[in-house]
């Protein structure tokens, strides 16, 4: 199995498929590869897909430190190294599409392309940021199980999920190690999410799931009006995997629309 190594830590990522445009995913909070399964299945059969797990996660290496989006960023951009991705279009799901919009402005040769699927908030309203405050608490706390596998429950999975669905991605998510789960949720409010998308020169999709919170169409397009949304129905948060055939038709088309598998 293949393993990139950045200071120290040990980045888990599995390669399928051939052509071009390469695409390169990257889970959300507490995921492996396995959340983005059906997306995987479907684009290798005309692209070369990279799937990446980010540190502390899944089979990633435990590391002390480093869960804030820039550094998650610079794994992402190590492990493109040493697979020998040179352009990429760049997909993540979650803290995955923060991490995404973070490479796409910190790495513009590599990122040919950013598409982030129900992103963590970009730009933090305050009661969002209370939220996540709160919970840090309580990933330090003694019921720190407990407070995760209700946030997975309640607030990731969502009523719209059927039963293997939700049952994947609640035993996944719960698996993680609680030290980097707790590290990303520290860290995560100080991301500047607003410089990050305003900077991203690359094309941009963000697909929403409909509860948007923070990141409203218009908040985005205030940041950086070249952006492109989607909004998927029917589904909660974990789009990809409950209405799979609606996020890879919305990816599809906006390759296509952007002429990137040209470029």
């Amino acid at each position: 199995m293949p393993y990139a190594q950045r200071d120290g830590v040990d980045l888990f990522y599995e390669q399928a498929g051939a052509g071009e445009p390469e695409l390169v995913f990257v889970p959300g909070w507490c995921c492996g590869v396995t959340s983005f399964e059906p997306q995987v299945r479907h684009f290798r059969e005309r692209h070369a897909v990279t799937a990446v797990e980010l540190r502390g996660f899944a089979r990633s290496s435990v590391a002390d430190d480093g869960y804030d989006v820039p550094t998650l960023a610079d794994d992402v951009a190590a492990v493109c190294a040493a697979a020998g991705i040179q352009r990429a279009v760049v997909c993540g799901h979650s803290l995955g599409g923060m991490v995404a919009i973070e490479l796409g402005y910190r790495y513009p040769g590599l990122a040919r392309a950013v598409i982030a699927l129900d992103p963590g908030p970009i730009d933090p309203l305050p009661r969002s940021r209370r939220i996540y405050e709160a919970f840090a608490v309580q990933l330090a706390g003694p019921r720190a199980e407990d407070a995760r596998r209700a946030w997975v429950e309640d607030g990731v999975v969502g009523p719209t999920a059927d039963d293997a669905v939700r049952t994947h991605i609640v035993e996944m998510m719960c698996a993680a190690p609680l030290a980097a789960a707790r590290g990303v949720i520290e860290s995560i409010t100080s991301w500047n999410g607003v410089g990050a998308l305003a900077l991203c020169e690359a094309p941009t999709l963000v697909v929403l799931s409909g509860t948007v919170g923070s990141n409203s169409p218009d908040r985005l397009r205030a940041i950086n009006p070249a952006v492109e949304i989607g909004v998927t129905v029917g589904s909660g948060h974990c789009h990809q995997l409950e209405v799979p055939e609606q996020v890879n038709a919305m990816i599809e088309r906006f390759l296509a629309l952007a002429s990137i598998a040209s470029k």
